[in-house]
């Protein structure tokens, strides 16, 4: 009990002299040089000139950087707070890419007000609903909020053909067959298209998209079964690795290097898996440390490849969650390292790594871009019958004045 009251009178004593030292040091810097965050305003209706958070839609990406935006940064049980895996990658050249668009995704998408037109690249990772869940809510909400051709998805064959990409996209369709046709009869059916490229989940570090200066490459990861990948993008100079799901493996090792952003899964810890979410002791170590990666082997991933930045998602971020994950990674990496939460949003330069959080409305209507919608296709029967058409109630006199106002 002794040594615990001089331990605890140590820390007392410590953090009152760290504390009076910060403070001292900065009633004695010069005028000018402590600043509130947004920096000194000197005009009453003026603007703060520093730009702590981001926007979306107010800022010109330099022709130079890539921003990264996470959509969803969560665990496959998708919540307000956190949608399932997502990340958005914009370069300076103008080309955006989704690397996958897991449940509830879209949601956070819309509050960056991009037009549909430049959304139209999606690279999956593996087939898990947590991963590729919102390709729906892309497909078809694009569609409807002009997207003017159809979507591109990019993703890892499987051990067998029903477990590939080609297969998921074409059932995907199947599955959605009642809303393909019905507006394709209506609008247009060319922005309801998907053009699949799979790729061979066994291929090391193998090209699987280069175009415009962009290059992109996978190799396997390990997680669940054969089939999911790692993606790695490289653009002037720059790399971004995107591990998908996985458990430690040596392709990360190997390919991982020499990054600006390492972007890598890892789960609660396996006591927090129990905790808060549910999961049975045996199942809370497994799903931790055996299907996935837990924050400790995170940590050594890191401290072995060394990127400018490391990423940690797939995990919900929250005061009873996220000490535990950062003390866990602490145990292996001392590195930089971002603990990511939805909306959180990277600005990759030559000179650092900027990390701020967009400030999204919730309320985001779509934004118009430069392409003209196809026109309906007019050989298309009516999906409607005589039986159902027979049961339409006239309401032409109480819209009269309202198509008149709209012809107008």
């Amino acid at each position: 009990m002794k040594t615990g009251k001089v331990t605890l009178g140590l820390l007392i004593v410590t953090a009152l002299a760290i504390a009076l030292g910060y403070f001292v040091g900065v009633g004695l810097q010069p005028a000018g040089e402590v600043e509130a965050a947004g920096g000194m305003r000197t005009e009453p209706n003026g603007i703060a000139p520093d730009r702590y958070v981001y926007y979306p839609g107010t800022e010109v990406l330099g022709a130079e950087e890539i921003r990264m935006t996470a959509c969803g940064t969560g665990l496959p049980a998708a919540r307000r707070g956190q949608a399932a895996s997502c990340f958005l990658i914009e370069l300076g050249n103008g080309d955006k890419f989704f690397f996958d668009l897991g449940t509830g995704s879209m949601a956070n998408v819309a509050g960056y007000m991009i037009p549909m037109d430049f959304l139209t690249k999606v690279f999956v990772s593996h087939l898990h609903t947590d991963h590729f869940g919102d390709l729906a809510a892309l497909w078809a909400g694009g569609w409807t909020a002009g997207r003017t051709g159809p979507l591109e998805v990019w993703g890892p064959s499987g051990a067998r053909e029903d477990m590939g990409t080609a297969y998921a996209i074409e059932h995907f369709l199947k599955a959605y067959n009642w809303d393909y046709m019905t507006r394709a009869a209506l609008i247009s059916p060319i922005p309801g298209d998907i053009t699949v490229h799979e790729f061979d989940y066994k291929a090391e570090n193998q090209v699987i998209y280069q175009e415009n200066g962009v290059t992109i490459r996978s190799w396997p990861a390990i997680h669940a079964g054969d089939g999911p990948v790692s993606l790695v993008l490289e653009w002037n100079g720059y790399k971004i690795v995107y591990s998908g799901d996985t458990m430690p493996n040596t392709w990360m090792l190997e390919y991982g290097r020499d990054a600006d952003i390492v972007v890598h899964e890892v789960m609660p810890m396996p006591q927090d898996m129990v905790k808060f979410y549910n999961q049975p002791p045996q199942l809370g170590i497994r799903a931790s440390c055996g299907f996935h990666t837990c924050p400790p082997a995170f940590g050594k991933i890191m401290s072995e490849i060394q990127p400018r930045l490391a990423v940690a998602f797939h995990w919900f971020n929250e005061e009873g969650t996220r000490y535990n994950q950062f003390s866990g990674i602490r145990q292996t990496y001392d590195g930089p390292v971002s603990m990511a939460t939805d909306n959180m949003v990277w600005n990759i330069r030559r000179d650092g790594i900027e990390e701020r959080m967009a400030v999204i409305t919730e309320d985001a209507w779509d934004v118009p871009g430069p392409g003209k919608a196809p026109d309906p296709d007019r050989t298309r029967a009516s999906e409607y019958t005589d039986y159902i058409l027979m049961g339409m109630y006239d309401t032409s006199e109480a819209e009269k004045a309202t198509f008149d106002a709209y012809n107008e």
